[in-house]
C-alpha cells in the first residue's frame, strides 16, 4: 500500500471512529421509550424452526450453507415466470370442444357469479388459436407454438388445474411468489436462501434475471419481506455490467478496498454485538459479497465464453437482454452453486387490444422467444447431470379465459382472452419429479378444474418439500406469531413426485 492509500485509509477510519463515538453517546443517553421499543422489535422478529441468526455458524455469515431438516430431492431451483400470464389454451391444454363453440355467445351459466378483470356483458367464445399434436412417449398434447419443447415433453410433469383467487396481475404475482396477495411477505427464493444459505460464498444465494420489463408487483416478488434483507433476491443484468457499480472507481486498488472493508466491518460488527440487529449483519455481508462478486460475477455472467454450439442451442445474443441469455445464465449459476435463480419474462398479457397482445399473433411470437431456450436449458442440465439435483418450475400468475375479451362490451379488434384464475397450467421438471405425467384436468372448454385442483400454496409446499423442508414447520416469528410461506394452507402434490 503506498503512502497516499495509507493516508486515505487512516482518514477514513478516524472519521468512522468519530461517527461511531457519536452513535455510542446517543445510544447510551437515549434509553427511554426508543430503547424499549427496539428491544421489543428484536424479540418480535426472532426466527423460529430454522437457522438462528443470533448465534452459531450464522452469526458472522447469514449465508453460510446449512443442511435442510429433511432429506432433500434437489439442491437448486430455477423458476421461470411468464409475466402477464400466457394462454394455456394455445400452449398445453388442448380443448377440441372449444372449437365447436367458436364465435358463439358465451352461455350465461359461465358468467353467473363470476368476476372478470375486463369482460363485460356477454362475450363470444374463442376457439384454440393453435394446432395441437401429441408428442413423446407420454403422448401429452402440445401446440405447434412450441415445436422444440416436444423434445423434452417426457421430462416434465404438468399441473393442468392450478387455481388462484386473484385475477389482477400484481396481487396474483405476489401470491404466487410470497404466499400473500399483499406486500410485506418474503418471497419463495428468500425463504429458500434463508433456510439453506448459499453453496458458493462468492455469489448471491438468490439471483433474479428479467427480460422485457419488471413484473407488475415490482421488486417485492423477490423481496425478503420481514426476513433480514440479506436474503432478498439480487437482480443481475444480462446486458452491460451484471451488477451496477460493481467496478471500483479509478485510484482504488483491490488492496485498499480490502483494508477499507476490514475497517468498516469491524465497526459494524461492534455495533452488531451491542444492538443484535440482523440488518447490521446484512450490511457486513453485502459489503463482503460485493467485494467477492467483483472477481466471480463477471466470469459467471459471461456467456461469450461458452462454446459456440451451446450459444446456438440456447439461441443467445451476447450483449443483448433476452430470455435466451437468461436461461443460459441460469444454468451457469446453478453450476456455480447459486441456490435459487428466478427468471421473469415480461409481455404475456394477451388481451387482444393489439397484434402484440393477440393469442394468435403476439403469443405465437412470445412462444418463439422461450421455446428453444427452455428446451436447451432442460437438455443442458440433463447432459451435465444437473437436472437430478435442480428443480425447474414454469408458470405464471394465472391463465386465460376460454371466451374472448370484450372490454366495455366491445370487440377488442384482435383475438384476446381475459385473466382467469380458476384453472391454468404449470409444469415442473428435475429431481424428485415424475417424468411425462399429467396431474389435474379441466372441463371440455378449459374453464374450471374437474379433478386434481391445486392451489398456489400447494405449489409452494411441494417446492419446499423437494428442498427438504416441511412447509408447516418452516416458520419465522414476526410481530408475535410464526409466519410461513404457505400461510395456513397447502398440501404437497404427491401425485407428481417420484
Amino acid at each position: 500500500m503506498n503512502d497516499i492509500e495509507k493516508k486515505l485509509l487512516n482518514e477514513y477510519v478516524l472519521n468512522q471512529a468519530s461517527i461511531n463515538s457519536r452513535r455510542h453517546f446517543l445510544k447510551d443517553c437515549t434509553l427511554g421509550l426508543g430503547g424499549i421499543a427496539f428491544g421489543s422489535l428484536l424479540k418480535s422478529c426472532a426466527p423460529s424452526g430454522s437457522p438462528n441468526l443470533f448465534g452459531g455458524e450464522r452469526t458472522l455469515n447469514p449465508l453460510a450453507p446449512l443442511s435442510p431438516p429433511k432429506l432433500p430431492k434437489v439442491k437448486n431451483v430455477i423458476y421461470l415466470h411468464m409475466v402477464g400470464a400466457p394462454s394455456q389454451l394455445e400452449m398445453f391444454d388442448y380443448k377440441p370442444e372449444l372449437h365447436k363453440l367458436h364465435d358463439q355467445l358465451c352461455p350465461e351459466s359461465l358468467l353467473k357469479g363470476k368476476k372478470f378483470a375486463f369482460i363485460q356483458g356477454v362475450p363470444k367464445m374463442l376457439g384454440p388459436q393453435a394446432k395441437f399434436t401429441q408428442a413423446g412417449a407420454s403422448g401429452n398434447w402440445i401446440s405447434d407454438n412450441l415445436p422444440h419443447f416436444k423434445k423434452v415433453i417426457d421430462d416434465v410433469a404438468f399441473l393442468k388445474a392450478v387455481n388462484t383467487d386473484q385475477f389482477n396481475h400484481g396481487p396474483a404475482q405476489l401470491l404466487m411468489h410470497t404466499g400473500s396477495a399483499r406486500f410485506g411477505r418474503p418471497s419463495l427464493g428468500s425463504w429458500a436462501t434463508y433456510g439453506l444459505g448459499s453453496e458458493n460464498q462468492n455469489l448471491p444465494g438468490f439471483v433474479v434475471l428479467t427480460s422485457g420489463g419488471t413484473p407488475d408487483a415490482g421488486k417485492s416478488v423477490w423481496g425478503s419481506g420481514f426476513l433480514p434483507s440479506v436474503y432478498q433476491g439480487i437482480q443481475c443484468r444480462s446486458k452491460g455490467d451484471p451488477v451496477l457499480y460493481i467496478k471500483d472507481p479509478k485510484g482504488v486498488s483491490r488492496n485498499l478496498k480490502r483494508e477499507l472493508l476490514s475497517s468498516i466491518n469491524e465497526i459494524n460488527y461492534q455495533e452488531f454485538k451491542a444492538q443484535e440487529d440482523p440488518e447490521i449483519l446484512t450490511r457486513i455481508n453485502q459489503y463482503e459479497m460485493a467485494y467477492r462478486m467483483q472477481i466471480t460475477v463477471p466470469e459467471v455472467m459471461d456467456i461469450e465464453n461458452e462454446p459456440e454450439s451451446v450459444q446456438k442451442m440456447y439461441g443467445v445474443t451476447p450483449g443483448k437482454e433476452s430470455f435466451a441469455n437468461n436461461c443460459l445464465l441460469a444454468r451457469k449459476m446453478v453450476s456455480s452453486g447459486v441456490r435459487f435463480v428466478q427468471l421473469y419474462d415480461w409481455g404475456w398479457d394477451s388481451h387482444g387490444d393489439s397484434p402484440a397482445n393477440a393469442v394468435d399473433l403476439g403469443l405465437r411470437n412470445k412462444c418463439k422467444e422461450i421455446d428453444r431456450p427452455i428446451t436447451a436449458l432442460l437438455l443442458d442440465l440433463k447432459q451435465r447431470g444437473l437436472l437430478d439435483e435442480t428443480l425447474v418450475v414454469w408458470g405464471a400468475e394465472f391463465g386465460r379465459t376460454p371466451m374472448q375479451e370484450n372490454r366495455e362490451g366491445r370487440d377488442m379488434g384482435y383475438k384476446g382472452r381475459d385473466h382467469h384464475g380458476d384453472a391454468f397450467t404449470m409444469w415442473m421438471a428435475g429431481g424428485g419429479i415424475k417424468k411425462g405425467v399429467v396431474h389435474g384436468q379441466t372441463d371440455d372448454i378449459g374453464y374450471t378444474a374437474v379433478e386434481g385442483k391445486v392451489s398456489v400454496h400447494d405449489i409452494n409446499a411441494t417446492i419446499l418439500h423437494l428442498l427438504g423442508f416441511d412447509h408447516e414447520e418452516f416458520t419465522y416469528d414476526f410481530q408475535g406469531r410464526p409466519f410461513r410461506l404457505t400461510d395456513v394452507e397447502g398440501n404437497i402434490i404427491r401425485e407428481i413426485l417420484s
